[in-house]
């Protein structure tokens, strides 16, 4: 058993000792999925406590398995800026109160935002959009220029995230191809995508079959 499947173990035992032992069988299979990274297990992990939100408990635990498999802090927070805009904002606020509760160190990043140039596949995308809805086209330009670019994550991390978020609101038409389209280009072969959805089933069985049937 690994460290990050250690942590909180014992708070659930004392909630109830068979749902802990139901918890931690599920850890095994996410932290012992091949194709994944430790740094992305443990995105997956904090990217479902977000899109439930479960910020209590679950979050802390989440938290600290990240930073004992070795995700530095400001990876965790650059992760939640990168997710702001996919699973709401207002979420986002409280998730960064329980951070600084957490003890998490302050962010080190205070550079202004920057509007990176678009990948193509990001930029067909808001295209398309703009026929539609041009306000909306316009406004998910400037969220995705100002992220996809940015630091402390790879393109990988952040597209394999967005799955998470895909899977968890069965947004399964065209934003879920486009993320895997991305994670795709950023080197994550099928085996990988495969394993993001055996991660994801312990969060949200029924989400992850329906998401297994497109991919």
């Amino acid at each position: 058993m690994t460290q990050q499947q250690l942590a909180g173990a014992d708070g659930l035992a004392q909630l109830d000792p068979v749902f802990a032992q139901m918890a931690l069988s599920a850890g095994h299979n996410l932290w012992g999925l091949p194709n994944l990274t430790t740094r992305e297990k443990a995105f997956i992990c904090l990217t479902a406590d977000l899109c439930h939100p479960h910020l209590g408990t679950p979050l802390a635990m989440h938290v600290q398995m990240a930073l004992t498999g070795g995700v530095d802090p400001e990876s965790i927070r650059e992760l939640f800026r990168h997710l702001a805009p996919y699973v709401g904002y207002p979420i986002l606020v409280t998730a960064f109160q329980r951070l600084t509760e957490l003890g998490l160190p302050e962010a080190r990043d205070h550079q202004p935002l920057e509007a990176g140039a678009l990948d193509g596949t990001l930029a067909r995308v808001v295209q398309n959009l703009k026929a539609a809805a041009p306000g909306l086209a316009d406004f998910s330009e400037r969220q995705l220029a100002q992220r996809w670019a940015r630091p402390y994550l790879s393109v990988r991390e952040r597209a394999l995230a967005c799955l998470v978020v895909d899977v968890f609101y069965q947004t399964l038409g065209e934003s879920f191809q486009l993320h895997a389209q991305l994670a795709r280009a950023a080197g994550a072969g099928e085996e990988t995508l495969h394993d993001l959805l055996r991660g994801v089933a312990e969060f949200g069985l029924a989400r992850a079959w329906s998401a297994a049937r497109l991919l």
